[in-house]
């Protein structure tokens, strides 16, 4: 299943915008632009490889931000969604602000998951007290 053309390169248009402003470190711009490229997709938004990258980006931009229940709940999404499981990333976020959110044990099967996934060069650009959690179990 494929989107349209016109409705796919709106959403594309709107997520690189989003980009834009995550690299600006305008967070709360960042979030807007990918909640409305993500209101674009067509339910269930599940069934959609851009609503992967959406949620997942929503979550990035809630993490950056600060806002770690927001982060995570936007990661758990992009779970869901097409490749999100083993999406390395995904995991990482998801291990970090579990971490964040003092849910230790949640936060080691995450960031484990993602060193499985990618290896340390995952945690390259991260702080090193997520890496340090796992150290011990790999």
């Amino acid at each position: 299943m494929e989107l349209e053309d016109e409705l796919y390169d709106k959403i594309v248009e709107w997520s690189e915008d989003g980009d834009t402003l995550l690299e600006e470190e305008d967070y709360d711009g960042a979030i807007k632009k990918y909640q409305a490229a993500l209101e674009l997709l067509p339910e269930p938004k599940y069934d959609w490889e851009a609503g992967t990258w959406l949620y997942a980006a929503l979550g990035d931009a809630y993490y950056l931000s600060g806002r770690y229940n927001e982060a995570e709940r936007c990661l758990q999404e992009a779970l869901k969604c097409p490749d999100g499981i083993g999406n390395p990333f995904i995991l990482l976020r998801l291990g970090e602000c579990h971490y964040e959110l003092g849910n230790m044990k949640k936060a080691k099967e995450n960031l484990l998951q993602a060193y499985i996934c990618e290896g340390e060069d995952i945690f390259e650009e991260e702080e090193g007290k997520y890496f340090d959690i796992i150290k011990d179990i790999i």
